[in-house]
């Protein structure tokens, strides 16, 4: 039943940062910026990676209550994680780049926007009734619905920082690197998609895709 979030996962951005590549050095302010801001990020960047893994490993034969439960704690997991990611920005100050200021203001904006959006997913799947297997796969749907968007929203919130000379010194940066997710999937082959995007080796950023992948037919109901 939780394949429609385990689907709309699929194809979204898991990580905040999940970047790859190599740069020449461009300057001490931007790598010390760049090491202030990854070493607060990451245990952020693990919190989001391990609840995706919650949502994906409560897929396949999990009751529509514990769903819930997952879910639920994942989304919360996600909104936190989001608002400690915005106050690492701000802490680390305005990156020593063109707009530095506005880039830094308007990357907090839009990581607690994106915080308040999980927040709403939370009590969107809070409001669902369990005990109805029908009406609770179709209140899943809505919600894996609203994830695909917020995903998208998610995946932009630090995009003007991983861009440039900043991006390339944040690559870098072991704090800003993909994490490897701590809960371990119990899916079936069927459900099991990829968490996040891979290092294409192309020697640029790895960003995931900006379409996430919605719920497919066959994940429309899992009983």
């Amino acid at each position: 039943m939780n394949k429609k979030l385990a689907a709309a996962l699929s194809g979204g951005a898991v990580l905040v940062l999940a970047l790859s590549g190599c740069s020449d050095d461009k300057g001490n302010k931007v790598d010390d910026w760049a090491k202030t801001f990854c070493d607060q990020a990451k245990p952020q960047i693990q919190k989001r990676a391990d609840a995706h893994q919650i949502i994906i490993s409560t897929a396949a034969d999990s009751k529509p209550a514990e769903i819930q439960a997952a879910d639920s704690k994942a989304f919360q997991d996600i909104a936190d994680a989001d608002r400690a990611l915005a106050k690492a920005v701000e802490s680390a100050g305005a990156p020593p780049v063109e707009n530095g200021q506005t880039v830094q203001q308007d990357a907090i904006k839009e990581l607690n926007a994106t915080a308040v959006a999980y927040e709403g997913l939370k009590k969107q799947v809070d409001a669902l009734d369990p005990t109805n297997q029908q009406k609770f796969a179709d209140g899943l749907q809505g919600v894996a619905d609203g994830l695909t968007r917020i995903e998208k929203m998610d995946q932009n919130a630090l995009s003007k920082l991983e861009e440039g000379e900043l991006g390339q010194a944040m690559a870098k940066q072991p704090g800003c690197q993909k994490p490897t997710a701590s809960a371990s999937p119990k899916t079936s082959g069927s459900a099991s998609p990829q968490p996040g995007s891979t290092a294409s080796g192309s020697g640029t950023s790895d960003k995931a895709s900006a379409k996430p992948a919605k719920p497919t037919a066959s994940a429309k109901t899992e009983e």
